[in-house]
């Protein structure tokens, strides 16, 4: 039976959890995830369980946060003047906002606090610092 080596392109099925059991993510419904082993489109930890699978099989694994989406920065945090930010723009804390960086990559990033003259953007990924658990099955390989 053939099994999942590196550069293979796999499509699984998943459901991600955290640590509290609430699910984040699942391609339940949906076609299954597509990509290619060992070309970092996917979490490293998540990657690394991959190979040494065949079709069918079904998998749990636990993924610390630095083998997934890594520890929060306190450097991606940036204080912007309240007043650089359009009056229709929603600043309830949480909210997920889109900004355009200085060379013109366009990157989400959080409400974290808002006061009168200033608003704190978190540029964390929403899953940093999380350890997650995921349910994968794998359900094709497309040798490479």
């Amino acid at each position: 039976m053939t099994e999942v080596k590196t550069g293979d392109t796999v499509l699984i099925h998943y459901t991600g959890t955290l640590t509290d059991g609430s699910t984040f993510d699942s391609s339940a419904g949906r076609d299954p995830l597509e990509f290619t082993v060992g070309s970092g489109q996917i979490i490293p930890g998540l990657d690394k369980v991959l190979p040494g699978m065949t079709v069918g099989d079904k998998k749990s694994v636990e993924i610390p946060a630095d083998e997934a989406y890594g520890q929060r920065q306190d450097e991606a945090f940036q204080a912007v003047p309240r007043e650089q930010i359009p009056e229709d723009i929603p600043l309830d804390i949480g909210t997920q906002l889109q900004v355009q960086t200085p060379n013109g990559q366009v990157m989400p990033v959080t409400v974290a606090e808002v006061n009168d003259s200033e608003v704190t953007l978190d540029a964390n990924h929403p899953l940093a610092g999380k350890d997650l658990n995921f349910d994968i099955e794998l359900v094709e390989i497309k040798a490479a």
